[in-house]
Formats: structure tokens, C-alpha cells, sequence
């Protein structure tokens, strides 16, 4: 059974619940290693996202995906609102206008979202960022394609809480952490949290 724009919508709103839930831990991350504010930015972002899908919910996975991708960008300060918008973005891009999505699909826009938060913040593996969590999720979601949309995104979050905690010893070598130079180990990282927290929600909440 595929993921259906509502699915997708159901997503999202649920995503919000968990980042309104999470957003102090989100705030302690970022303040102990950047501006403190990737909770609240986020936080912002989301529940305007669930306004706007309370007022229309497009009628294709990607133009759920695509409206995610705009409102995050717009309403989401700091580095968090380009990225994660890029992220969705590119996995709209990636879905087209398909009415459902596989599993092969799912993976392929969280492959297409990989791409786009690298393009976009030039980061790979061992930065200590977003990408320390994704890229595992990637891996792992492309590996379980053959199987179902959950066996995809749980295979996708599992990876992305040990790729998140694998940032704790990092030295952080992109973003504002990376002023901090060697105090940045010894911290998760922000956005590799909040890039776990989404996708064990998608998880949870696929048929």
C-alpha cells in the first residue's frame, strides 16, 4: 500500500506534534553548540506548515512535499529553513506528480533530499550535521526498498538515531559549532536530532 497525499499531510502534521514536544531539547541542543534557536525556528516552521495544510491539502504526495518545502523556507530562520526546505524540495522534484508512493519512492526522495542538503550546505559525513544522520538514513532506506513504505522509513530512522549519535564526539566542522573548534565534541548535534525525530515519525505513522 502507498503513501497517499493525505498519508503525506498526516505525516507532517504529526512531525509538528513531535517538534513542538521536542523543541526545548532542540533549543538546549543548539545553545550548547550554535544560536540556541533550531527549536524555535523549527518549531515556527512546522506549525505554519499545519496551517496551511488545515487550509488545503494538494491533491499529489510531492505537492504536499512542495508546499512543506515552500513554508519551511519562509518561515524557518537560521540555516534549518533552507535546508530542510532544499530537502523537501528536492524529494517533491523526485515524486513528481505520482498519486501514491511506493517504496521505492520513498526512498528515492529521501535519497533526492540527501543531495539537496548536501548541494546545499556543502557538508558530508564526520561535519557533525544534518547529513551525519541522513546519510546512514539514505543507506539504510534504499537497502529495505524491496520490502514496504514502513520497512523503508523504520530502516531510514534507526539509521538516523546512531548516525545522530555518532555527532556526540565529532568536532564540528561546518556551521556556527564549528567556531567553537574542539568544545563542539562532546555535544549531539541539532539538526542530526531534529533529522531523527522526523524521520522515527514518519516511521511511526506509515501503513
Amino acid at each position: 500500500m502507498g503513501c497517499t497525499a493525505a498519508d503525506v499531510a498526516d505525516a507532517l502534521r504529526a512531525a509538528a506534534r513531535v517538534v513542538a514536544e521536542h523543541r526545548d531539547e532542540l533549543v538546549r541542543l543548539d545553545r550548547e553548540i550554535g544560536d540556541g534557536d533550531h527549536g524555535e525556528n523549527l518549531n515556527r516552521g512546522f506549525a505554519a506548515l499545519v496551517s496551511k495544510l488545515d487550509e488545503n491539502v494538494p491533491a499529489s504526495p510531492g505537492g504536499v512535499l512542495r508546499l512543506a518545502a515552500t513554508t519551511l523556507i519562509s518561515t524557518v530562520g537560521g540555516a534549518a529553513g533552507p535546508l530542510y526546505g532544499t530537502a523537501f524540495l528536492r524529494a517533491a522534484t523526485s515524486v513528481g506528480d505520482a498519486a501514491e508512493l511506493d517504496a521505492e519512492a520513498v526512498a528515492g526522495a529521501l535519497s533526492a533530499a540527501l543531495e539537496g542538503v548536501v548541494a546545499r550546505g556543502k557538508a558530508e559525513v564526520g561535519d557533525k550535521t544534518m547529513v551525519d544522520a541522513l546519510t546512514p538514513a539514505v543507506v539504510a532506506a534504499r537497502a529495505a526498498a524491496s520490502g514496504g513504505v514502513r520497512d523503508v522509513l523504520t530502516a531510514a530512522a534507526e539509521a538516523a538515531e546512531m548516525g545522530a549519535e555518532s555527532t556526540v564526539p565529532l568536532v564540528a566542522r561546518k556551521g556556527r559549532a564549528s567556531y567553537l573548534g574542539e568544545r563542539s565534541a562532546g555535544h549531539l548535534d541539532p539538526g542530526a536530532r531534529s533529522t531523527s525525530l522526523l524521520l522515527r515519525t514518519f516511521a511511526g505513522g506509515a501503513g
